[in-house]
């Protein structure tokens, strides 16, 4: 497997270089910021029209994730879906192919800013999810301790010899875990914004995804 393992809150983890988080003891795969359906939306509300492959491509990299971990549980982190048009959307043979993914597992929707309500998809629909000693949201909160969140996409650049490098990544620190967004054709925040600056302690790593994973000092 494709990962960097790390300990937060006393539990092993495993930033794949996907984007998704796997919990082995638990059995639990995490995803977040899927955006399924984008380019729907995106043409939908400007006219941009897109190429529309991003939801089977998003599919069929989750459907690998699956297949090397055996999942007998997925967490999505919120903003599954673009927004709750581009969820009613989705093609049917787009649909069956969730309802594929999800059978023989126990499967829960974060809400997200994107997707805030239950959606028509079968699933547990929650706002977070406790998992003692872990919390699963979509936003990370100032002062909460072993949480998993996503909502930022964050990025981070390094520079190698050859040339500078820049990756969607995990950022991790003694606190919290924030995952980079899954979707296809999701963009990325910074990790020296200053939204993720003040959110992440000084001693936070960023996990750089990828073929390679990259773990370095979260670039500032």
């Amino acid at each position: 497997m494709n990962s960097h393992g790390f300990s937060l809150a006393g539990i092993t983890l495993h930033a794949m270089g996907s984007g998704a988080l796997w919990w082995p003891d638990q059995s639990l795969l995490c995803v977040s910021d899927l955006h399924l359906a984008k380019s729907e939306r995106v043409a939908r509300r400007n006219g941009t029209i897109l190429p529309p492959y991003d939801t089977r491509d998003t599919l069929n990299r989750l459907a690998a994730d699956l297949t090397v971990t055996n999942a007998r549980m997925v967490v999505c982190l919120g903003d599954s879906f673009d927004d709750t048009d581009a969820a009613n959307s989705l093609p049917e043979e787009e649909r069956l192919w969730i309802t594929r993914l999800q059978a023989g597992r126990r499967w829960v929707w974060i809400a997200g800013n994107h997707d805030p309500g239950p959606l028509e998809f079968g699933g547990t629909h929650l706002a977070e999810m406790p998992r003692p000693p872990l919390t699963f949201r979509h936003i990370a909160r100032l002062g909460a301790s072993g949480e998993i969140s996503g909502h930022f996409h964050p990025k981070a650049r390094i520079q190698t010899r050859a040339r500078s490098i820049t990756r969607p990544a995990f950022l991790v620190d003694t606190d919290r875990v924030i995952l980079p967004a899954y979707g296809t054709y999701t963009g990325g925040l910074r990790s020296n914004d200053e939204a993720l600056a003040r959110l992440m302690r000084p001693e936070a790593i960023a996990i750089l995804t990828g073929r390679s994973v990259y773990a370095v000092p979260m670039p500032r």
